[in-house]
């Protein structure tokens, strides 16, 4: 049951993601995007705040990274990165019950654009780090907490950039959580968390279609707007196998076994986690979905020209079969330009953080079980891979088995409950003190 919190009771990590929500970060990619620079630097006035010396790196104008290294107890252990993103997708305001920017508190929930992806999580950083610092300790081990540009793009202007010219924020580091993972879902009425321990490859395609230019009153055989549309139509409606991982395996097996079900058919285990299960059919296969499409410029000329942009994501290592796949699909004259391609991750469910990152979850919410799962999206996990650094999803949140969570990650009416947060931000500081 919710806790009703008054203006003057706000925990300090629900009154820092309000914060965060309210500035307007909006990122509409292809290098459009408003800017984090003014989060940023209330992120960086936090830190100092704790007598910290963070560095802000802005190799694009207005994209602004904060990273800052916090000495653990430990110095000899390897690093661990934590860290978050402070961009976020747009948001329609005439679609939504509230301003998405307002940072509204209502029902127990606080609702906004970021509330779930990802300044919800950035706020328990910052208030872990705080909890740990104000009372005279230090995390277990040497803390490399950033917060990046530029995510919602695939981190072309931010974390790669900042991978790419000062690596050695990273130094000593062998491991890093982030987002999408440690959150609650329900089986069947038993509540159990997803653990992320791997991410799936993310490419962004163009169909590109071409015909004859001609007058729209034109009996025409050579219209590129028709090719377009015959091809887009092709591969939305494509029906992409289901192919298990060793994680997504692992986790079909558990919800059977929690559930009482069949393993055989991995869609129908997927269906017993209810909401969620539009995250988890997404990890067991390749999706090809179109997103935008984008053809002539007037009523009555047939364009010479039309485009539409596929998002495509692949299990690890899957990317080349997936391109060979899609061509076929659209047929040989249709052109694939790759606007952007990154890599899969996938790591074993195994090993001393990802025991610690249970006990911690237990400790907080004894007796539930925790599985690991595959991302369908990505994570700026993927931009520290390149420096040998393991990436896992750990945003820990206690949720009310009705709330439709994993549907409000770049959906309308975006909101967490307080409550949850608070949750998170104490297995976050327990795992931070104790790893």
């Amino acid at each position: 049951m919710a806790v009703s919190h008054t203006e003057s009771d706000l925990p300090e990590v629900v009154v820092v993601a309000r914060d965060l929500i309210r500035f307007d970060t909006t990122n509409w990619g292809g290098g459009q995007a408003r800017g984090e620079r003014e989060a940023a630097e209330y992120v960086a006035d936090y830190l100092r705040k704790l007598d910290l010396t963070p560095e802000i790196y802005e190799p694009i104008d207005r994209r602004t990274n904060v990273g800052v290294r916090i000495p653990g107890v430990n110095r000899d252990k390897p690093a661990l990165v934590v860290h978050g993103h402070l961009d976020v997708v747009p948001a329609v305001a005439e679609d939504w019950s509230v301003d998405p920017f307002a940072g509204e508190i209502r029902d127990g929930m606080l609702w906004g654009r970021g509330a779930v992806d990802m300044k919800d999580m950035d706020a328990m950083i910052l208030t872990s780090v705080a909890d740990i610092l104000r009372s005279g300790r230090q995390p277990a081990r040497d803390l490399v907490v950033t917060f990046f540009a530029d995510e919602e793009n695939g981190g072309g202007e931010g974390s790669a950039l900042v991978v790419r010219d000062h690596p050695e924020w990273f130094a000593g580091a062998t491991e890093a959580i982030s987002e999408v993972g440690g959150y609650s879902i329900d089986l069947a009425g038993r509540r159990a968390y997803l653990l992320q321990v791997g991410e799936k490859a993310l490419v962004w395609i163009r169909l590109i279609a071409r015909g004859r230019a001609a007058h729209g009153s034109a009996f025409h055989e050579d219209n590129a707007v028709t090719r377009l549309a015959e091809a887009v139509a092709a591969l939305g409606r494509t029906a992409w196998p289901v192919e298990l991982t060793a994680t997504t395996e692992r986790l079909t097996q558990r919800i059977a076994e929690l559930t009482g079900q069949a393993s055989d058919d991995p869609d129908a285990v997927a269906a017993a986690a209810g909401p969620a299960s539009r995250f988890l059919r997404s990890t067991i296969r390749t999706t090809t979905n179109p997103t935008a499409l984008a053809a002539g410029y007037k009523h009555n000329v047939i364009p010479d020209r039309a485009e539409a942009l596929i998002d495509v994501r692949t299990l690890p290592d899957g990317e080349d079969g997936a391109l060979r796949a899609i061509q076929d699909i659209v047929g040989p004259d249709i052109e694939i330009e790759v606007v952007h391609r990154d890599i899969g991750l996938e790591v074993p469910f195994e090993g001393e953080l990802v025991d610690a990152m249970v006990a911690g979850l237990r400790r907080h919410d004894p007796g539930v079980p925790v599985l690991p799962y595959l991302m369908s999206g990505g994570t700026d996990n993927k931009a520290l891979a390149e420096l040998g650094i393991r990436g896992y999803g750990f945003a820990p949140l206690r949720l009310p088995a009705d709330l439709d969570f994993t549907g409000m990650f770049h959906g309308v009416d975006e909101r967490v409950p307080l409550d949850s947060l608070v949750f998170g931000q104490r297995v976050l500081t327990d795992l931070l003190l104790s790893y």
